[in-house]
């Protein structure tokens, strides 16, 4: 099963729980439940916002992942990849 990635902030979705809500109670496909909920954004934060406030979970992600980052590393992954997500994408 292909793993789903929310389009603000790359977190894995897996339990429906994880997974945010659109205007009219449904399940968005797109977007996490920390970043989107009642189909709207939980807030305006800027990509580069966006990365800062995730960097703070880098202990977080280093306790359930083979492969250790520092904030410094996990930083500089999220500037590679948060491009490629649906609302930081450049069109």
């Amino acid at each position: 099963m292909e793993t789903t990635f929310c389009q603000s902030c790359g977190m894995p979705m897996k339990a429906a729980a994880e997974f945010g809500t659109e205007a009219n109670g449904s399940t968005s496909l797109d977007y996490c439940t920390y970043c989107y909920k009642d189909g709207q954004f939980t807030s305006d934060d800027t990509m580069d916002g966006m990365i800062e406030k995730c960097a703070g979970f880098v202990g977080e992600f280093n306790k359930d992942s083979e492969q250790k980052f520092t904030k410094e590393q996990a930083i500089a992954q999220m500037k590679a990849f948060f491009p490629t997500l649906k609302r930081w994408k450049k069109d």
